[in-house]
């Protein structure tokens, strides 16, 4: 950032956001080693531990998820014991370079384990793609391809390292873009390797994460473990034992949770995530979205019986048929070509979805489209400037300027390969294999263009509020839609 002094602008140490300012840095020692033995070796068991984890038990009805902060708490240990213990010794990497490698190039530090803890963020938030493998092996009994489905897994993570490099000046180089989660990460890093003074009656940042640490996983085993029911209490229910309308209104875990609370801070900040990561503009707006839709919009459309609500749950992510019974979808799937029948589909009954679960389909397009809408209007001609002057040098915070002068940036190019290659890929996938994805290849060229138009607006709105829209909906209504225009053509 600068600010101008006459004829000439004058460099500024700074950053133009309070909380970054509050909680990073504005210095750095480029000659701590990064790369080193110790980053490789937890980097990669940390990325492959996590990854197993998280995927095994997200088949769970209770799913366990372990996240990349637990990773960035347990490697601080083992890194200091590598440290400690490995050889000192350097070794030439060939006879014709004097270039020297060593298992253990001094104490653990901090780059270290922020890279590692990358390798683990990697693998902690799964893959979607698996979610297209499982559904069709385990609802529909059916094989698919290895090679198919590897590539399916492998291009729709590549691709999306393709279109973040696409857009890297804008949200990542640009100062406004600060990404509020990644503060608090930076803060327990702090809190881990840096030296404090303990002032007097107060505590230091290692102390305090140490203590909110033990408390919280000591109470967690209550409602984790030993009385789950805390998670959601509810005194309507416990009145009104016999009740469905009473569940309905008062159940916290399949009602509206009227006269309901819970004492789990998983519970409590459920339709948040982190409250600590989220600006309090971000939290009281989701909130007071959250108190329309559920006691305003959802009470009203149930209990009018739009479009006959009350055949069915209030709360379900289920599909039902008009009788109110789930949804046998195998009568109306063909065997061989694996698409719908329709007139066994005309013959059976359309798809019924529970009023919760079609509000949340419903205002998923409509924040999807507000979020494009928004950012080209609001933010439109503010975003060209920050976008233009982000190509240039000189425009930069304090914390760019440091990475340009002291590391070598990915240079462009390789995105915009990761991404040809990832296109190349994904269109044999989804025309070889017999076309089991049963995706046509303009259907490819045609969810690229969603992200390549979605990307953008979707990450100014996480990068500066920590609240994130999925396309996940479009892509799997597309989907939908291309398979039923290839069975009326058929």
């Amino acid at each position: 950032m600068f600010v101008s002094t006459g004829d000439e602008k004058e460099e500024v140490n700074d950053n133009p956001i309070e909380q970054v300012r509050l909680t990073v840095p504005i210095t750095d020692d480029p000659t701590q080693p990064v790369l080193t033995f110790r980053t490789w070796v937890l980097g990669i068991l940390a990325c492959a531990i996590l990854s197993f984890v998280n995927q095994f038990f997200g088949y769970r009805q209770n799913q366990l998820f372990v996240g990349s902060v637990s990773v960035q708490i347990v490697v601080l240990p083992l890194g200091k014991l590598m440290a400690a213990t490995l050889p000192t010794r350097k070794f030439k990497i060939s006879p014709f370079s004097d270039y020297k490698w060593s298992m253990n190039p001094g104490p653990f530090n901090m780059k270290e384990h922020a890279l590692i803890t990358i390798f683990a963020s990697c693998g902690s938030s799964g893959v979607y793609a698996v979610n297209i493998v499982t559904i069709i092996k385990a609802f529909y009994k059916r094989g698919l391809n290895p090679g198919a489905a590897f590539l399916l897994v492998q291009t729709t993570q590549l691709l999306g390292y393709g279109w973040a490099g696409l857009y890297r000046k804008i949200l990542v180089d640009s100062p406004f873009m600060w990404w509020p989660a990644n503060l608090v990460q930076v803060s327990l890093f702090r809190a881990l390797h840096e030296t404090e003074r303990r002032t007097k009656g107060g505590y230091t940042r290692l102390q305090f994460f140490t203590i909110v640490f033990i408390c919280s996983f000591a109470y967690y085993a209550f409602p984790g473990y030993f009385i789950p029911s805390i998670s959601t209490v509810s005194v309507i229910c416990l009145i009104w034992t016999r009740s469905v309308t009473a569940q309905q209104v008062g159940s916290g875990l399949n009602g509206l949770g009227v006269a309901s609370f819970g004492l789990d801070w998983a519970t409590v900040a459920s339709f948040l995530g982190s409250p600590i990561a989220n600006p309090l503009y971000a939290i009281v707006n989701s909130f007071v979205g959250f108190l329309l839709l559920i006691y305003v919009v959802l009470p009203i459309a149930y209990w009018g019986n739009v479009h006959h609500a009350k055949r069915f749950p209030i709360f379900s992510s289920d599909t039902f048929d008009s009788t109110g019974q789930p949804y046998n979808i195998t009568r109306i799937i063909n065997d061989k070509s694996f698409d719908i029948n329709l007139s066994a589909y005309d013959g059976y009954s359309k798809i019924h979805l529970s009023i919760f679960f079609a509000f949340v389909y419903g205002l998923s397009f409509a924040t999807l489209t507000a979020t494009i809408s928004h950012v080209a209007l609001f933010d439109g001609q503010d975003l060209f400037k920050k976008a233009t002057a982000a190509s240039k040098e000189r425009f930069a915070d304090v914390h760019t300027r440091m990475m340009k002068r002291n590391y070598d940036a990915v240079p462009q190019w390789w995105f915009i390969l990761v991404l040809a290659l990832s296109f190349a890929m994904a269109l044999f996938a989804v025309e070889g294999f017999g076309q089991q994805l049963q995706l046509p290849w303009w259907g490819l060229i045609f969810a690229c263009a969603l992200a390549m138009v979605s990307t953008l607006p979707i990450g100014i709105i996480q990068a500066t509020t920590n609240n994130v829209s999925s396309a996940n909906y479009l892509d799997s209504t597309f989907v939908f839609v291309s398979r039923l225009r290839s069975s009326y053509k058929a």
